[in-house]
């Protein structure tokens, strides 16, 4: 995940580099459930509303809870399917709250109404995350459900009324990418704090339908397009946490945009933008799904490194004799193509793996979205 807003108060705000280091434990993403009520083009789970059969038990889960304080695992993003379609999810959340989780729902938004949003906010979730497509007709396309935004936007607008943080989700495509525009103003006129842009990664539904990937060009207009958003609010006081993911190239483009922009600071930005160290996926980030199969992040579910039924997570993650996890935790990583020969290769890792094996069948290979051009990468 590459955080803009931080980089861009790092402009005038600078803070002391340091030495990149790995957080105790990583994030989990956990998947709770793979029932959805939406068929999302993009879904990496392939989620249906129905019943899929030997997902964890209550029991199971909470035992899987203690063996991920015990590892210092630091967030636990409650996600699915829909997540609110499992039973036992507010008992899940109460308990990870009360062990100190960082404790995240991950949402289509659909569900939240006046039913359950009390129960929502006497959790207290430290962030609720709901994705959005676009505007109105785009995103219920992308949903496959007429009147799909119109749900989700009741949904963020209770979250708000409660005083959650909440954030929006969204995932570029050619298909949707003229509605970036929109859901910046959107996210501007309702308040909403957090805004997270991801790029589209070769997984689930996503796969199949990566002929739509943004191109190239589309990219670029796109984070020129967030860096000067968060540029404007940052200089107009409004502190707002803009984010990407999915494409780690975003910390070198924002550097080049520095250097044109602010190139006084682009010494300090690139310092920073080091430290950071890109692509965290087997490393800071993991994935747990609804059958108790671990892998190193979401779009990895083709590959199983365990399950928490039969070892614990944290034997599991600890366990680097696979070459996938040992070249996983490589910094920089071992990769080819036009990624082994970037200059930018200790900033952004080599981006996703997942794309590489997608696309070529070599996950070392070069990451078939990056956007920066051969010169930009020329060392």
């Amino acid at each position: 995940m590459f955080r803009i807003s931080q980089f861009i108060r790092e402009l005038t705000d600078p803070t002391p580099v340091g030495p990149r280091r790995n957080p105790p434990g990583p994030v989990v993403i956990w998947n709770l459930i793979r029932r959805c009520n939406l068929t999302c083009k993009h879904c990496y789970s392939i989620s249906a509303d129905t019943d899929f059969k030997g997902e964890l038990s209550t029991d199971e889960v909470f035992t899987v809870m203690d063996d991920l304080k015990a590892f210092r695992v630091p967030v636990l993003i409650l996600s699915g399917g829909e997540p609110l379609m499992r039973h036992d999810i507010f008992d899940i959340a109460r308990r990870s709250k009360a062990m100190g989780f960082y404790t995240a729902l991950s949402s289509n938004g659909t569900l939240i109404d006046d039913t359950n949003i009390d129960a929502i906010a006497d959790i207290g979730f430290d962030y609720v995350g709901i994705s959005l497509d676009g505007i109105a007709e785009t995103h219920d396309r992308f949903r496959r459900k007429e009147g799909a935004f119109a749900a989700s936007m009741r949904g963020i607008r209770l979250c708000q009324e409660r005083g959650l943080k909440v954030g929006i989700r969204y995932t570029m495509t050619e298909d949707n990418a003229h509605d970036l525009q929109p859901l910046l103003d959107l996210v501007r006129v309702e308040g909403i704090p957090r805004f997270y842009f991801s790029h589209l990664n070769y997984a689930g539904r996503g796969n199949k339908n990566r002929r739509t990937d943004a191109a190239h060009l589309t990219s670029r207009d796109a984070m020129n397009r967030l860096f000067e958003h968060c540029w404007e609010d940052h200089h107009a006081g409004k502190e707002l946490d803009f984010t990407t993911g999915n494409q780690d190239a975003d910390g070198p483009y924002f550097l080049d945009w520095v250097r044109r922009r602010f190139p006084d600071r682009a010494a300090h930005i690139e310092a920073k933008l080091l430290q950071w160290g890109g692509n965290a996926s087997g490393v800071n980030v993991a994935n747990i799904d609804n059958l108790g199969v671990v892998h190193p992040d979401t779009m990895w579910w083709h590959l199983p490194l365990g399950n928490v039924r039969q070892r614990p997570f944290s034997a599991i993650w600890s366990d680097v004799s696979t070459p996938l996890m040992s070249g996983l935790r490589a910094h920089p990583r071992q990769v080819g193509g036009r990624c082994g020969s970037c200059r930018y290769l200790p900033m952004c890792n080599g981006s996703s793996r997942v794309r590489a094996e997608q696309a070529g069948g070599d996950v070392w290979g070069e990451d078939p979205a990056c956007y920066l051009t051969d010169e930009e990468i020329a060392q």
